[in-house]
Formats: structure tokens, sequence, C-alpha cells
């Protein structure tokens, strides 16, 4: 017969995964345990079931954690006993990292290798064996083969598909040089920013910083830079993240304006700090004629930043792929990607290298408390009529998201937080031209002009603008301090990345606390994509409140 803790909230079945009970005593402590080896799988409002992976072991490795540790954790928070196999499967995928590594040129090897060594023989054998490997590197000696350095990449992610992660130990090219150092009397780095870069360069200086929006990742690499002192590229989402980055580093660094170029759509500038928009890189994709692309791999840089690593579009991997000789830092809320490419970004970029749990810097004030609520809102009898007979699915998502009765509601909520600064996001552009209207608010979207979205941006931070209704533009790369109260009309379907993304814009510190609401058509998709994009939430430790057709009127977190 098992042993019982009622008290305790794990549940570790066979088949890796793994039961939370969200209500039981010791929640808080197990959940921290789990999330720091699993993946969350699903966070209905009182179990969540997260996945035990050969992924999620690896990072965990990599952070620095052992089997005895998860293993520990396990067993401490259990309510059954934990299934011997779950233990010994935990052990073998803790085993396997270290297991692989590339190593740096030999003396006698070729000009132009590296060296890839299994040191467990079933690896060994499985590289062997495998077409590609047999195509592409040469058997030098037991368990080595040599390696092209343009295959240093490919390498990594072929070897993690046959089931062992890759340990890149072949160094780093240091790059041009160039002197770099701290603005100590602008601002101090917080503890947990210099232990990740600490332990970013311990790891070889390839890795991913898993922090919060305003937890301080922009810092991170601010950091990192004036440390390594050399040419960086810094790859962002868009021009508007480029321009706030290069204020940051004017603001914050000794590196002048003159020392910065930005290359996007708007300009095509190269200098010792570059700033490139994924966009642009990407240009020529679909022709393979990537002139940019080409470009920027041949500059000598030392250090290069994927900010928003989770959300790199494809062929960027191939620029990743390219620039295997150069430190990688990959700065991101979640590593938490939909079209499953995780393994990806811990092949070209690096393993997840430190995190800390949002909730924890909420505790010590660096990001506002934020309550997280979900208001279910029924659809009008016309509108519920052309949602049924509907039966494309971009079409019936556009109508529950285009549900005019969240007109009524977005205008009571921003009426009942009469001293916030808001904003109300969303994806369909005649929604929020209509929203827009309706509160007598500025509309800001991908079609609102570069200075313009500045202009309105500043207004905001004056508070000279109270509301503002913001399309996907708004997702990333907005600094707005003030803003404590989303709105979401609309998202992208189930995306986590955007949830993570949303809640991120209202977390800057601030004396009072945040309020992020999501508004979902009763009886639609729009329930079920609520519930995905709600795991992120609950992977950070967030509780979620669902309310019905009444607006409560609430306090503000402590």
């Amino acid at each position: 017969m098992s042993n019982y803790h009622p008290d305790r909230a794990i549940v570790v079945q066979s088949d890796l995964s793994v039961l939370v009970e969200v209500d039981a005593p010791d929640y808080p402590a197990a959940r921290a345990a789990i999330a720091a080896i699993a993946e969350l799988e699903k966070s209905p409002e009182h179990v969540h079931t997260y996945r035990i992976t050969p992924l999620s072991i690896w990072n965990a490795a990599a952070a620095g954690r052992t089997a005895a540790d998860a293993k520990a954790g396990l067993i401490a928070h259990a309510k059954y006993d934990v299934p011997v196999s779950v233990l010994h499967q935990i052990d073998d995928f803790f085993t396997r990292w270290g297991k692989v590594t590339l190593e740096p040129h030999t003396p006698g090897q070729a000009e132009g290798t590296f060296t890839l060594v299994a040191r467990d023989p079933a690896a060994e054998a499985r590289i062997g064996r495998d077409n590609w490997f047999v195509e592409h590197t040469s058997p030098i000696g037991k368990g080595t083969f040599a390696v092209a350095l343009v295959h240093r990449g490919e390498v990594k992610q072929r070897v993690l598909k046959l089931g062992w992660p890759v340990d890149d130990r072949a160094g780093v090219l240091a790059g041009d040089p160039l002197a770099c150092a701290l603005r100590e009397d602008v601002f101090s780095l917080r503890t947990y920013q210099r232990d990740a870069v600490e332990v970013f360069l311990d790891g070889g200086g390839h890795g991913v910083i898993c922090l919060p929006c305003g937890g301080g990742k922009t810092v991170v690499a601010l950091a990192t830079m004036a440390r390594l002192e050399t040419r960086t590229l810094i790859l962002v989402t868009g021009h508007e993240a480029a321009e706030q980055w290069k204020r940051e580093l004017c603001l914050k660094t000794t590196i002048t304006p003159d020392q910065i170029g930005l290359y996007s759509g708007l300009a095509k500038e190269v200098a010792p700090i570059t700033i490139a928009t994924y966009s642009i890189l990407t240009a020529g994709a679909k022709t393979k004629a990537m002139k940019h692309f080409e470009a920027l791999c041949k500059e000598p840089w030392g250090l290069v930043v994927y900010d928003e690593v989770h959300l790199l579009p494809a062929p960027v991997f191939r620029l990743s792929a390219a620039l295997q000789a150069r430190r990688r830092l990959g700065l991101t809320a979640t590593l938490v990607r939909e079209d499953g490419r995780e393994g990806d970004v811990f092949s070209l970029i690096g393993p997840k290298r430190y995190d800390v749990p949002w909730r924890d810097l909420e505790a010590s004030g660096f990001i506002a408390s934020a309550r997280c609520i979900e208001r279910r809102v029924p659809m009008p009898e016309d509108a519920r009529l052309a949602f049924d007979v509907a039966s494309e699915p971009h079409e019936r998502a556009r109508l529950a998201a285009d549900n005019p009765e969240k007109d009524a509601v977005v205008a009571e909520l921003v009426a009942g937080h009469h001293d916030d600064q808001i904003l109300v996001i969303g994806t369909y552009l005649d929604q929020l031209r209509r929203l827009s209207e309706k509160l007598g608010a500025p509309l800001l979207t991908g079609e609102t002009p570069h200075s313009k979205r500045e202009e309105l941006y500043g207004a905001f931070r004056r508070n000279e603008i109270r509301v503002l209704v913001v399309s996907r533009v708004a997702n990333f790369a907005i600094d707005l301090p003030d803003a404590s109260v989303l709105v979401q009309v609309a998202g992208t379907f189930g995306s986590r990345q955007e949830e993570a993304q949303r809640l991120g814009r209202i977390l800057r510190p601030k004396q009072r606390g945040a309020f992020f609401y999501t508004l979902v058509s009763q009886g639609t998709e729009e329930v079920e994509w609520a519930r995905n994009r709600q795991r992120f939430l609950a992977e950070q430790g967030y509780g979620y409140d669902i309310e019905g057709l009444e607006i409560l009127q609430e306090q503000a977190p402590p």
C-alpha cells in the first residue's frame, strides 16, 4: 500500500505526467519544485498538469540542478510514492547531459574542424550509424568524430534529435574589441541580474536568460557587454524595440550614439554595436537571396544578443547556425514556442542558464503585483447566429473576438479604473477603431507612422493620455512604466507567448497594483484558447479569476 500524504500537492504518474493540486497546503513549494524540471501542459482551476521531458531535464541540468535535487523535490511533495520508473528515467535524462560534447580542434586533427565526443556507448552507436553523420563527419577514434566548422550548429540539432544534448565546449571567437562600461552613477545592478551575467559567462557564453518584462533583461545584456567589451549584434522584434535598446545603451553605458547602428527597414547602419530587426534579416527568405543576413554574418561580432528569443523566425535559426563561433545570449520572458522548436533554441542559442520566478520578483518589489481576471461575455443574438453558421476557423475567431457586447464591458472597466493608465489591446482593426471612438482614446496600430507612435507613447508616459487603444504592435518593447491596467479584447488564438508579453506591459514597478483583464465570448473557441494562454500565467504562479456578467469593484492587489 502506497504511503499517502493528504496535505501534499503532487501526484506523479508513470507516464512522466505530474498532477499538481492548486488548493493543497504545500502548493507554492510544490509548484516551485516541479516547475524547475517539467513543462506545464494544462492549467484548469484546481489541478495543473506538468510533464517531465528530456528537454526540461537538460535545461535544468544546464542551469546547475542535479538528479538528486529533482527527485528529492518530487518525493517531498508527492501525495503517493513516486513510481520507481519515473525516478530511473530522471536519472537517465540527467546522465545524458555531458555525455556528448563538442570539443575544440586538437593537434593532428584536420584544420577547420571540431571534435564531437560521445562518451556513452549507446550515443556513439546511434551517431555512428546515422546517415547524415556518415556523410558529413569522419571517425577519428573511439567515440570521436571530426566535424567541419560549417556544421557546428547542425550537428547539435541532429544529435539532440537522436536523444542526446550536446554540451558545446568548442569555444568562441573574441570578436573585435570595443570599450564599454556601465554607468554606475545612473543605476545599480540587482543581485539576480549580476548572477545571470555570471552564470551566462561561466556556461561558455551561450544560453538563454529568462526574466519577466520589467525584470531587467536588457540590463543583463548591457552588463554582459560591459564584461566582454566586444563588438555586439543585437537582434530585436521591430524598429521601436531597436530605438529603445539604443536609448538604454546611451543612458546606462559609456557607449555613444555614433557607436550604435540601426539596421532595419528604415535604416541600414553597421556600427560597433548594431541593432537589427528580425524582419530585415529574413527579407528575401523565400528566394534565399538574404543579402542583409549574409552581410551581417561577416562582421567580427564577439556577442550576439537575441531579444525575445522565443519568437525567432525560422530563417533566423539559419543565421544562428552560422554564428556558432560567437557568444549567443538569448533573452525572453518565457521559452514557450507554439511551433515546438524549443529544441532548436536549445541547440543553436544554448540551454536555459538562468531564470527567476515572476512571483519572487513581485515579492521583492522589482515588478508590480498583478491580478489576472477573465471576463466571460455573452454574445447578442444576431452575432451568435453569425458565429454559429460560420465554418471557416479564422472567420469564427474574428466573430468571437469582435463580440459587440465586449464594448460595454471595456467602457465600464475603463470608468471603474479612473485613476489608472490603461491599455486596451486587441487583434482586429475594425473592433479597435470602434473602441477608440467609443472611449475617445487614440488608436495605435501597425499602420500608424513611427513618428506618430512615438508621439502617442510620449503623451501616455507624461499622463497626458490616460487610455490608449493598441493592436499587436504593442506586444513588444514598449516602455510605458505607469500602465497599470490592460484590457485584452482579443488574442492570437491560444498563444502563451502573447499572454506573457501583454502581462509584461503592466509589470513595471509602481506604487499601485496591476490588473490584467481578458474578455472572452461565452460558448466559443475563445474559452479554450484562454485556458491555453493561461498556462503561462500558471507557470509563473499567478491565479486567474473567472467572472461572469457582473463587473465587480475590486480592490487593488496589495
